[in-house]
């Protein structure tokens, strides 16, 4: 992945968040405050936005950057994590250029871990976690497969990851207000993970 391949995934990832952005409200308004849906497409769109003007090379700079653009944006609890992931993404790919399978996996990883580290937040807690892990293990297990089908299986590992959070309490945030109420909903934030990697495998299959 380059640069410019990064502007086509986002577009992607954008459009896919944008066209849910009624659905991610509706979900918020059952556990939160209903902006979700507006902060994640407004955040992606910037995103998306900055990644057409960008002219750097750097993927760990464009990543770094991104993570000022989205959190400028989308300054909610999710847009916050999701900066925390974009810098810990950006540190894993200082210095390249290009990224392979076992790069990008790596760097989502550490995404993944900043996350846990900043949020204090695990898996079972009911958040983007549920959906972003088990995406990115799979990326991990599977580098054999052609981009197509490796982000397929990526997509599925993220839906399941986002379904199973029906059967989860909430923990943090305004959802866990709600303590055993908030089982049996699904978790919006997961619902964002996956459509990341939905968006992701959009890309890659209209390629």
């Amino acid at each position: 992945m380059t640069a410019y391949e990064l502007k086509n995934v986002f577009s992607s990832i954008s459009d896919i968040i944008s066209k849910n952005k009624d659905y991610l409200i509706e979900l918020d308004a059952q556990n939160g405050d209903g902006d979700l849906g507006l902060s994640m497409s407004n955040g992606f769109k910037a995103v998306s936005d900055f990644l057409n003007t960008n002219e750097e090379k750097d993927i760990g700079k464009v990543f770094m950057k991104m993570s000022s653009v989205f959190n400028e944006v989308s300054p909610s609890s999710l847009g916050t994590i999701l900066s925390f992931s974009m810098i810990g993404i950006a540190k894993s790919l200082k210095g390249k250029e290009e990224a392979n399978v076992a790069d990008f996996s790596n760097a989502l990883e550490n995404g993944v871990k900043l996350i846990m580290e900043k949020a204090n937040s695990k898996l079972g807690e009911k958040t983007i976690l549920d959906s972003l892990y088990p995406a990115v293990e799979t990326l991990k297990n599977n580098q054999n497969l052609e981009p197509k089908e490796l982000f397929k299986k990526a997509f599925e590992a993220a839906s399941a990851g986002s379904e199973s959070t029906k059967n989860m309490k909430a923990v943090h945030g305004r959802a866990s207000y709600y303590g055993e109420k908030s089982i049996g909903v699904l978790d919006g934030g997961s619902v964002v993970g996956k459509l990341i990697f939905e968006g992701i495998y959009n890309y890659y299959s209209n390629k």
